[in-house]
């Protein structure tokens, strides 16, 4: 039987938010991956296993989960038992400064939410409300628009005070290899340079990495190349150019390991339903 690809939404009028639709992720596997925005998806059928940081759990239609930009997670099917969701991803600074003109912040700087995981129904009802809105051709903008707000602003309202500061302090030296990692992503930076750098050896620096930022050095620039990809792949970008431009050996390359860890194709990914209607309600 065939499976149903990823179907993904994004309008250049709201270029802060984008949606994924997954009917049935029965082939939907992700290695541990993060995200640049903050995400929130919706289980609408099926269980899966949801795999956060350090904690792992079970997920089931009804619930919301709740990523924090860079927190490397995974969400996967168990058993190859059909499961479908929503994954909304939302630009980290929009959100911040939706956040502050709520009196949810002090001031319009991220702060990550300490809340994982939302089983209330009427969150779940209205997210598959808002998904709902985005996914229809029949719907204005302006409308695409209040709807976003209006559920989004409701929750960070909802969760307000549940913000949380990093568990532990990240030594300045990590920082700044991770920097370096960002601003180079696209060339090959070696272990023996990444010691060179940290002073730390390779074990310790692979084991200490790791500790603070759950994927050892060489799989963060990885996961940066593929979110850069990303960006790109948006802007209309040939896949093969895109490829190269971000230190990728050729395009097989380059599809393998985007389909690794965001279960896409490249191809599909850049895709978008800007001009076609969704049946979202068959997903619920």
């Amino acid at each position: 039987m065939s499976k149903a690809k990823p179907i993904f939404w994004r309008d250049a009028r709201m270029p802060y938010v984008e949606l994924r639709l997954v009917s049935d992720g029965r082939e939907v596997c992700y290695a541990p991956h993060s995200h640049a925005q903050w995400s929130i998806g919706a289980i609408t059928g099926g269980i899966s296993t949801f795999c956060y940081r350090d904690d792992r759990c079970q997920v089931g239609a009804g619930d919301l989960v709740l990523l924090n930009p860079d927190w490397v997670h995974a969400c996967n099917p168990i058993d190859d038992q059909p499961w479908s969701y929503y994954m909304l991803y939302i630009d980290t600074e929009w959100l911040a400064v939706l956040r502050y003109q709520l009196g949810v912040l002090d001031e319009p700087v991220w702060e990550d939410i300490g809340t994982a995981i939302i089983s209330e129904h009427q969150f779940y009802l209205g997210y598959c409300q808002m998904a709902s809105c985005l996914l229809s051709s029949q719907i204005d903008l302006k409308e695409k628009q209040a709807a976003v707000i209006d559920f989004i602003s409701s929750l960070m309202e909802a969760l307000a005070g549940r913000c949380i500061q990093p568990a532990q302090q990240i030594p300045s030296v990590l920082l700044n290899l991770a920097a370096y990692l960002d601003e180079n992503a696209a060339e090959e930076v070696l272990l023996e340079d990444m010691c060179l750098r940290s002073g730390y050896s390779a074990g310790h620096l692979i084991r200490t990495f790791k500790q603070h930022f759950n994927l050892t050095p060489h799989a963060y620039q990885i996961n940066r190349r593929i979110q850069r990809g990303q960006r790109e792949l948006k802007r209309g970008r040939p896949i093969a150019d895109v490829a190269l431009a971000e230190g990728f050996t050729d395009q097989p390359h380059f599809q393998r390991v985007f389909k690794k860890l965001v279960a896409a194709t490249p191809n599909q990914y850049r895709q978008s339903l800007l001009s076609n209607e969704v049946k979202a309600a068959d997903h619920k």
